[in-house]
């Protein structure tokens, strides 16, 4: 059984919580992915450049030095660091944007006609699925015993490179090659109001912690990204902390 781990971009700028969650990574057995962000070391660029990060509704509006901005972060060092910290703990990893080996390809997202991204252009923001994936090639660098390491820049076919969020990207491999996904983050996976864990939430569970306000904010996207995955074939996913990935009964279980 494959697994997709994804870790996003606090834990990558912390360096303490980066290497223990490479050690770990590394001590896992079987055939993985890691798919990794890298969002706050973007907007600090961004902001050491002079140009100040837009978001709506959590995603970066991508010009085109915004584009070159962070696919120097995600795809240059964010990757490059991550590979290095994998190898030295025994772990070969092979680091790939989606245009390497076409593994993902990726549509330029139009403006929304409706809610409230309507008229948004996002600019050079790429919309992936599970039949963006590259299925053959990842289950051939998995056969040779590497480890890929994917970065949320992908590319459309027609050289053009594209932006897109590491959650989603995380969802669309393990959607398409029917892998457990775990989505690692800094806290130990869902919370109620009381900072108690719920160890587990289905969809119905979902919307009324929702319409409560329980979750809201950077947990939805998060667990319906966990949702998607499993109602295209996923046999698990779970939300947990980045310390806790060898402890297979650890974190928030999602189901349907």
């Amino acid at each position: 059984m494959i697994d997709v781990y994804k870790i996003g971009g606090k834990v990558i700028d912390d360096p303490a919580a980066l290497e223990k969650f490479c050690r770990d990574f590394a001590a896992l057995q079987g055939p993985r992915i890691l798919v990794h962000g890298g969002g706050v070391a973007a907007s600090r660029m961004q902001q050491k450049l002079g140009i100040e990060p837009v978001m709506v509704e959590g995603r970066r509006i991508t010009d085109e030095p915004t584009l070159k901005i962070v696919t120097m972060v995600y795809a240059g060092w964010c990757n490059r660091h991550i590979c290095a910290l994998l190898q030295a703990n025994g772990c070969n990893a092979i680091g790939m944007a989606g245009c390497d080996a076409s593994v993902i390809r990726a549509d330029r997202r139009s403006p929304s006609a409706e809610g409230p991204c309507k008229g948004i252009d996002f600019g050079f923001v790429g919309d992936v699925t599970a039949g963006s994936v590259n299925v053959p090639m990842l289950e051939k660098l998995l056969a040779l015993g590497l480890v890929p390491v994917l970065c949320p820049i992908n590319h459309d076919g027609r050289g053009v490179l594209l932006n897109t969020n590491a959650d989603t990207v995380a969802q669309s491999v393990a959607s398409a090659l029917k892998a457990n996904l775990h989505c690692c983050f800094e806290h130990k996976g869902v919370l109620q109001e009381d900072g108690v864990l719920l160890k587990s939430i289905d969809s119905a569970g979902y919307e009324e912690l929702k319409r409560k306000g329980t979750v809201w904010g950077g947990m939805i996207p998060k667990i319906e990204n966990c949702l998607t995955a499993l109602r295209a074939g996923a046999p698990g996913a779970r939300i947990l902390s980045y310390e806790e990935i060898g402890d297979p009964g650890a974190g928030t279980v999602i189901g349907l």
